[in-house]
């Protein structure tokens, strides 16, 4: 029989906001702050809002039109590079009591932790640990954080989502047994992980409206309807779950790839976009050369205007042999958006994906091609990641990065589609 395991999954409360708290000497809980980029419309949405404005129902990812007029409130511009620094350290945190390998970060400001191990060595029980994690991130940082406690990752992730925030201490836990008697009456649907409205919506036409009506379900209906999705879900209905901390840590996926994309302030005519694909993938190129990997096509995603109803343009193009060489990606992702998009409807998203990306080691040469122009090129492109990297990544452009509608420059400056907070 194998041992049972615990976890304790670690959130930072509202982390954005309150870091921008803790950094003006605030209290998260008693003051009103949201972190937005003042430089974007009324329409911009919030990162992160304090537990203060929570508390008068104003929702996490509100947009600031909706805050009501009559809440005072700080506007924070983010700082992503800030906050980047504050999760490092209270990764930190982690590292003294817990060794890597058992330490699975699901996001900036959430963590997974299989104590399991543990608990033995500093003689405590998970609810004790996990205190000591928060009381910790506290006395360093300020700032605090909730805690889910399960017996495998669900578990915690539940306790922490649906029972924490419910609690004094803001620690949850949960087991098999208590999830089966506290949450299969739990409403609705969509608070518990990976059920998202649209699941929730199938499952309503069939009065389908709690974990406990999803385990009182035949279950060759709900794969009839789901399809494999219905396994994980029945597994949850059930509070199961095999995967692993070891397991995640092991996964190595079939192919890789690499995307970027963006949203547009505002829409581009059919010429501008054309600018913007070109300085994506010349980004991406660099970024691909760093890495010493290449790859053998890229897929390009076009939104249109939100003022029109039309479907995406979307489309693959094959490139003449594995590479990374801006000479050769950039013509043909420019050759792949004249041919797939609507010169007349104007464009607000787009996303560039390079497909079957692997290590430069395994290129072959098309004879097709000149090797020299491509070495010579490669070196061009060695030398502009030197320059970027000693001196910041606007110390070199190229001549469409000046251009009215570019973006790169901008986007150069900031973490994640945001402000980093410190100027390159």
């Amino acid at each position: 029989m194998s041992k049972q395991r615990f976890y304790v999954c670690i959130d930072l409360k509202s982390f954005f906001a309150s870091v921008e708290c803790v950094e003006r000497g605030l209290d998260p809980m008693t003051t009103n702050l949201v972190v937005a980029d003042p430089d974007r419309s009324e329409k911009t949405i919030c990162l992160a809002i304090t537990p203060a404005m929570k508390k008068l129902g104003i929702p996490n990812r509100c947009r600031i039109f909706q805050i009501p007029k009559n809440v005072d409130y700080i506007i924070a511009s983010p700082r992503m590079q800030k906050y980047i620094d504050y999760a490092a350290e209270i990764y930190g945190i982690y590292l003294e009591y817990i060794a890597k390998e058992d330490i699975h970060v699901y996001s900036i400001d959430e963590v997974f932790l299989d104590v399991t191990e543990y608990l033995h060595l500093y003689g405590m029980t998970p609810r004790e640990l996990g205190t000591k994690f928060m009381d910790e991130i506290y006395k360093r940082t300020k700032l605090r954080a909730t805690c889910g406690i399960g017996t495998n990752l669900y578990l915690a992730k539940i306790a922490l989502d649906i029972t924490a925030k419910h609690a004094k201490d803001f620690i949850g836990e949960l087991d098999e047994e208590s999830y089966q008697r506290t949450m299969w009456n739990h409403k609705p649907l969509t608070d518990f992980w990976r059920i998202g409205s649209g699941i929730a919506k199938q499952l309503e036409r069939y009065c389908i409206r709690t974990m406990g009506d999803i385990v009182r379900t035949d279950e060759d209906f709900l794969y009839q309807l789901l399809g494999v999705d219905a396994e994980l879900l029945i597994d949850h209905a059930w509070g199961r779950e095999p995967t692993t901390i070891a397991h995640i840590k092991a996964y190595k996926p079939k192919a890789n790839s690499i995307s970027n994309g963006q949203v547009l302030m505002r829409d581009y005519a059919f010429d501008e976009g054309k600018l913007i694909v070109k300085e994506m993938a010349d980004l991406m190129c660099l970024e691909m050369v760093d890495r010493n990997l290449i790859t053998e096509s890229v897929t390009l995603h076009i939104g249109y205007t939100n003022t029109v109803s039309a479907s995406p343009a979307h489309g693959t193009v094959a490139l003449p042999m594995e590479t990374n060489a801006d000479k050769l990606i950039i013509p043909a992702v420019v050759e792949l958006y004249e041919r797939i998009v609507n010169r007349r409807i104007p464009i607000r998203r787009v996303t560039i994906t390079y497909n079957r990306v692997v290590k430069e080691e395994y290129k072959q040469y098309n004879f097709l091609v000149d090797t020299e122009e491509l070495e010579r090129n490669r070196k061009m492109q060695k030398a502009m990641i030197d320059i970027k990297k000693k001196f910041g990544k606007n110390a070199i452009l190229k001549g469409m990065n000046l251009q009215e509608g570019a973006t790169t420059r901008d986007r150069n400056r900031q973490i994640g589609g945001h402000k980093s907070g410190e100027e390159t």
